[in-house]
């Protein structure tokens, strides 16, 4: 490719910015458009703007940038919750390395490329981008001791500033801690593989279990039970059905109407078949409380018993967390799942080499005219070949991409995940090694599919192999920041689906607006890519240094985007407490070693033993580095400290607060929210409350049955607090309310 192609590509996508940045000044100043760029809080100067034309709504301004920039960090986590702090600090993070990697590289390693061989340049616009790569410097080339340098000097300092914002997160989720307010999830622990046993229930065998082996902090549990909506509304209809028969069948045949009596005993023994039914419907999983925080860190910690698959412990996830629908799948079937969507997510991964190989190869004019002979004619115009190889490419494998992110959270759906943030977490793993393998290691090798396997099945030649091919890509891999980087903020920005299914609603269907359904901040799609782009940095800033200044404006641009984002547009339903950081860690480390084994492969492909040599010790150096990370900072990721717990549990129970967390938890975990409607105090069990009063009244009776003896029972209860599915008992109830209604209207 040669520069004015990347001139056209850059040029288009710098014209979709302006236009798409001016539009979105506009657009989110319209009160129509309230809902959709400030659907975290509404700005009281916007609701002003409804009742009058106001020409400054109309002129693109940047007021929201200033806003977004003037944002601390404490205002940001707040507002967002740590998980958006920890994805801004990738952010700067990214801006300040490659702030260093562009000033080195730049400004030394780009003339030292450019002018690595004694021949004719022409002018720049001309030129191919292949002669700003490592490629063009010569053999056993003396200057290649100074890529050599630099690389040292790009890999201590993002090891520096990995470190420092590594403990600075790891100190900021302990402040966290401390300052917010009592959270139910750490007095709780998930239990799971419970051993079924034929005499008692679930909640009994919860309950001995507990007893017996914590008898000093165990509070009470509270069982779940397998309920989908699709199961319950099956069950309140089979149950209906089952009446409606039975309700026939007494109907037809007069000689077996029941009495009143009857009718009451069998509503009565239905209620207590509905009870004993939901006995056989809960799962081998509770919710056990304890009375300090301690209390539950020890038990979520420690082996319960020799068989590690049974009373399974793990820290529960905060209440708005809870993954209802999936978190009742049992424990021994979790491993199958894991296995299934793995093997399912690798078929996927090779699937998609068709696509990425058929893109790859528009990037190529002389394969792309031998494999489509028939756009010869159109490819013979200056333009249209600067169009289709510099900018076709990655639009088109932008278009494939949108794919990938709800496949992947559809694998970590079936992975059955215990927490909506898990879930989240799982699907961005999935989709940072998707895109590191087709977007990475996939594109880098041109040319079908077949020849891209054959490029992987010797791996001990997978280092020059990339070293050879890496360079030549850096043509693609720029156009593709520019694409997905550049094109996809302004998006980003803009909300184009909101903004059309907005005005689709009001204007043409007339629906109301939806004030409670404000969108998340989709972690699983824009952390991969910022760190993709940081492996693209990496990877590129000695082989192929003119692609950093593009991405550094990405950074920059991101940076300002995300923020006013996640303070207007996306709100924090539940936080993992920054365990996004490790990933971005492991990432950067990946990326590093990922490096230096290319570079490696380069100098020896240079015939320079020494810059070679002295790689060696950069990748062991960079190795033990992240192995003391993972001893010194790991930790604090994965577990609170005892010592924080114990001074907070002491300093609740000084100050007298630990009751009322106690009593907070009998309310904290609502597997059915629905059923706070509707009182079990108010069950009738059959007739109506009129008919019962007008009988208490004129003095009606049998003799045996008083009117205090016909009142409801008000006895219902249930081992578990907050898990009797009343729901379920409701609809029976009903059901069983309005046959025996239309029973006595037949024989009056």
């Amino acid at each position: 490719m040669k520069i004015s192609a990347l001139l056209t590509s850059a040029g288009i996508n710098i014209g979709l910015c302006v236009l798409f940045l001016s539009l979105y000044s506009i657009l989110r100043k319209q009160p129509a458009n309230i809902r959709v760029y400030f659907g975290r809080r509404i700005a009281e100067e916007n609701s002003l703007l409804q009742e009058a034309f106001v020409l400054e709504r109309f002129v693109p301004s940047a007021g929201w940038i200033v806003k977004a920039l003037q944002c601390t960090e404490e205002e940001l986590l707040a507002a967002a919750g740590l998980d958006a702090v920890v994805f801004n600090r990738m952010l700067v993070f990214s801006i300040r390395i490659f702030s260093v990697a562009a000033l080195l590289c730049v400004s030394v390693i780009l003339p030292l490329n450019y002018f690595g061989q004694n021949i004719r340049h022409l002018q720049i616009h001309s030129e191919q981008l292949d002669i700003f790569t490592i490629g063009n410097v010569e053999v056993r080339s003396r200057w290649l001791w100074v890529h050599c340098i630099v690389l040292y000097i790009i890999s201590g300092v993002a090891c520096i500033l990995l470190y420092l914002e590594y403990r600075r997160i790891a100190k900021l989720r302990i402040l966290l801690l401390k300052r917010a307010t009592p959270n139910p999830g750490q007095f709780t622990v998930l239990v799971r593989g419970i051993p079924k046993t034929t005499k008692e229930s679930c909640s009994s065998d919860v309950d001995d279990f507990f007893t017996k082996y914590h008898a000093s902090s165990y509070l009470f549990h509270q069982v779940v039970y397998k309920a989908g909506k699709l199961q319950k509304i099956m069950t309140g209809a089979k149950k209906a059905c089952r009446k409606l028969e039975d309700f026939t069948v007494t109907m037809v045949d007069h000689a077996v109407l029941p009495t009143d009596k009857v009718v009451e005993s069998r509503g009565k023994a239905d209620l207590k078949d509905s009870i004993s039914n939901t006995d056989n419907e809960e799962c081998a999983a509770a919710f056990v409380f304890f009375k300090t925080r301690y209390g539950a860190l020890v038990a979520s910690e420690i082996l319960q018993t020799s068989n590690p698959t049974k009373w399974v412990t793990d820290p529960a996830p905060e209440p708005s967390d809870v993954y209802w629908s999936k978190i009742w799948i049992p424990y021994k079937q979790l491993w199958i799942r894991r296995i299934a969507t793995l093997l399912g997510s690798i078929v996927f991964m090779l699937l998609f080499l068709i696509p990425v190989a058929f893109i790859q190869g528009l990037s190529e004019l002389e394969q792309l005219q031998q494999n489509l002979p028939f756009l010869n004619g159109l490819l013979t115009k200056p333009y249209m070949i600067q169009l289709v190889t510099g900018y076709l490419p990655s639009v088109i494998l932008q278009i494939f991409l949108y794919s990938v992110a709800p496949i992947m959270m559809l694998f970590s759906t079936l992975e059955g995940p215990t927490s909506h943030s898990e879930r989240k977490r799982s699907a961005c793993c999935k989709v940072l090694y998707f895109m590191i393998w087709n977007l990475f290691f996939v594109n880098v090798v041109s040319g079908t599919v077949i020849k891209q396997l054959n490029f992987f099945s010797s791996p001990k030649d997978i280092p020059i192999q990339l070293a050879r091919v890496v360079p030549g890509q850096a043509t693609f891999l720029i156009t593709y920041v520019l694409t997905s980087g550049w094109a996809s903020l302004s998006s980003e920005l803009m909300q184009l689906f909101c903004l059309i299914w907005n005005f689709i609603r009001k204007y043409i269907l007339r629906m109301k607006e939806d004030t409670e359904f404000v969108p998340s901040f989709p972690y699983h799609t824009e952390v991969p890519k910022v760190l993709l782009f940081g492996l693209l940095g990496f990877t590129c800033s000695v082989l192929a240094p003119l692609i950093l200044p593009f991405l550094l404006v990405y950074f920059f641009l991101g940076y300002v985007v995300y923020r006013n984002q996640l303070l207007n547009v996306y709100r924090t339903r539940y936080d993992t407490g920054g365990l996004y950081w490790p990933i971005a860690h492991n990432t950067v480390i990946f990326s590093l070693v990922l490096t230096q084994i290319i570079c490696l492969g380069v100098f020896g492909l240079k015939v320079s033993p020494v810059a070679a040599g002295f790689t060696i010790p950069l990748i062991i150096l960079t190795l033990l580095f992240n192995q003391y990370c993972r001893k010194r900072l790991l930790p604090l990721f994965k577990t609170f400290p005892a010592q924080d717990l114990v001074d907070m549990d002491r300093e609740d129970e000084q100050s007298g607060r630990m009751e009322h967390i106690h009593h907070q938890l009998h309310t904290a975990y609502c597997q059915f929210p629905d059923t706070e409607e509707m009182q079990l105090e108010k069950i009738r069990i059959a007739g109506n409350d009129k008919d019962d009063e007008e009988r208490c009244s004129s003095g009606e009776s049998n003799g045996k049955e008083t009117c205090e003896e016909r009142q409801p029972r008000r006895d219902l209860s249930h081992p578990t607090l907050k898990g009797l599915p009343v729901n379920r008992l409701q609809n029976a109830i009903r059901s069983i309310t309005f046959l025996i209604r239309l029973q006595k209207r037949g024989l009056s």
